[in-house]
């Protein structure tokens, strides 16, 4: 049982590495492109704000998540399902993703 856990949480981080790997060059990419409309001077500095903020979001972002996750204390139950925090935000998240589809705006 235990070796099904670790395989599972490597296999998660090995897939959290490659999104953030993926990520950061997304950003860097997309930084370099927006600094060089910039002058020279203000290159540099801009430079170094943008990939700063980029990997404060990102860590913000994994915290949030973090914490949303263990919101699992029931709030209230309805029949005989009872729902947590994260039980809405996952419906409510699946519940716009299905709108959205059906909208065509995906």
């Amino acid at each position: 049982m235990a070796l099904v856990e670790l395989s599972d949480l490597i296999f998660a981080f090995l897939t959290l590495t490659a999104l953030e790997i993926i990520l950061g060059i997304d950003n860097v990419i997309f930084l370099a492109i927006l600094v060089n409309r910039l002058p020279k001077a203000q290159q540099t500095k801009a430079r170094i704000l943008g990939l700063s903020l980029a990997v404060l979001t990102r860590i913000a972002l994994l915290f949030s998540l973090t914490w949303m996750m263990r919101l699992t204390t029931p709030l209230f139950s309805l029949f005989s399902w009872s729902f947590s925090g994260r039980d809405l935000i996952l419906l409510g998240g699946g519940a716009l993703s299905d709108r959205q589809e059906r909208l065509g705006n995906s």
